[in-house]
């Protein structure tokens, strides 16, 4: 079958594009402000034009045919150059009253948010920012259901996961920008016995420790890390922020493990003692992570701009 584009509805391809990001009609229909039926409506127009089912039931979601994959990132390319040329200033920063949610753990916030505040109060005294909580390594789930517009943390296997899926021919629904590195250390409290010498292996998993976890989990990085050499610690206390992590090992001996950096913004830096680790572990790179329906709107990328500028104003370390 031909298709004759000059009889093309374009709209069509625009909830093609969203049904093929979302892998939902539900969803799809909603990030369009449609109703269910009318985005089964225009994805059944587009298939008579095209020949082609273009997605199909499968589980819980949608399946795209390989025709549909095929075609997918030329439309996704070229609504993005559109929307970019129609839409190039919308955002005025000075004028702007609206809200941003961002998403990070309370020690990203310590660092980021008083060059945020600084950048907003100069710039854009109109716009307001909403800090969540980050309970999860892998936030695209929120992402996507848009309960934030940027999460900014420590997501090693949701990048390992782009980097494999960018392989193929498929848009990546998500898209990252790395921020700053870190380094996770060893924290004890001044006059803890252990910080008398230099700390070993044995040592690290005898002692008795509080372990730093957003979901809960009680078990992190750090313990798959002894895994892999055959060791385990014994983790006594499980705390979600690494703020209350510092207080309680100032005023104990428990050990824990902070980023480096973050220990200056404590407010306790005096009251503790940073002991390299006894064993390697994975570099920390802190990206900021947001989905791609947002990577043309100037409003988004002028939060990200904005969340750049704070990081280096904080003067964070870049490998």
């Amino acid at each position: 079958m031909s298709t004759n584009f000059r009889t093309l509805d374009l709209n069509l391809l625009r909830v093609f594009d969203e049904v093929m990001a979302e892998r939902s009609l539900t969803r799809a229909a909603r990030n369009l402000n449609l109703t269910q039926p009318a985005v089964s409506n225009a994805l059944r127009r587009l298939r008579e034009t095209l020949g082609d089912e273009l997605v199909q039931r499968s589980g819980q979601g949608m399946a795209p045919t390989p025709r549909a994959r095929a075609i997918w990132p030329a439309v996704r390319q070229a609504l993005e150059q559109l929307e970019l040329s129609l839409v190039p200033n919308e955002f005025v920063p000075a004028q702007a009253k609206t809200t941003f949610i961002l998403a990070m753990a309370d020690a990203t916030a310590a660092e980021l948010m008083p060059g945020l505040v600084e950048i907003l109060e100069t710039e854009a005294p109109g716009v307001t920012l909403r800090v969540v909580p980050l309970t999860t390594r892998d936030p695209r789930v929120l992402l996507d259901e848009q309960a934030c517009d940027l999460a900014v943390g420590f997501f090693p296997s949701v990048l390992a996961d782009m980097t494999a899926h960018s392989q193929g021919d498929e848009p990546l629904p998500f898209a990252h920008q790395r921020l700053y590195d870190g380094q996770y250390v060893c924290v004890a409290r001044q006059g803890h016995p252990l910080a008398e010498q230099p700390l070993s292996l044995d040592t690290y998993c005898e002692a008795r420790h509080m372990l730093v976890s957003f979901s809960g989990r009680a078990y992190g990085f750090i313990d798959e890390a002894l895994a892999a050499l055959g060791r385990r610690r014994q983790v006594v206390l499980t705390v979600n922020q690494f703020f209350t992590a510092g207080r309680v090992v100032a005023h104990s001996n428990l050990l824990t493990v902070l980023p480096r950096h973050f220990v200056r913004v404590t407010g306790i830096a005096d009251e503790l003692v940073l002991m390299p680790l006894p064993f390697e572990v994975p570099a920390v790179h802190v990206d900021a992570l947001w989905h791609r329906r947002n990577q043309l709107r100037s409003s988004h990328q002028w939060l990200r701009q904005a969340v750049q500028r704070a990081t280096e104003r904080a003067q964070l370390p870049r490998q």
